[in-house]
């Protein structure tokens, strides 16, 4: 099953050599995974202050600067995961080096028939 893994924290809690580690042991758990088929994407995103949120409304477009809510933690990215189920999906974000700082929320993803397949 298809699993994403998004990663939730503080984006102020983190100092530039905590966040080049981070990247480090992330890049290194994209190499495991991909080594036993299971990696299929991963990234940080840039912060919040880049972010713009869309909304429609009553037919109007309104865009905004900054995430869609005030909070604590903010979606710093994300891994998209293929394990055999949510024990083995869990056990793999536990390996994810921000959750020792903040949270990695595990969703399913939906397959869609119709979708574009390739990249």
């Amino acid at each position: 099953m298809k699993y994403i893994l998004l990663i939730y924290s503080d984006e102020n809690a983190w100092t530039e050599s905590e966040m080049e580690s981070c990247y480090a042991e992330s890049t290194q758990l994209t190499y495991e995974l991909k080594a036993k088929g299971q990696y299929l994407g991963a990234s940080p995103l840039h912060s919040t202050s880049t972010a713009t949120s869309v909304r429609v409304r009553d037919g109007k477009k309104l865009v905004t600067d900054g995430p869609f809510a005030e909070t604590r933690e903010q979606l710093g990215g994300y891994f998209s995961i293929d394990a055999k189920d949510l024990d083995e999906a869990i056990a793999i974000a536990a390996r994810i080096p921000s959750a020792r700082k903040g949270t990695v929320e595990i969703r399913p993803i939906m397959e869609l028939t119709g979708l574009p397949t390739e990249l």
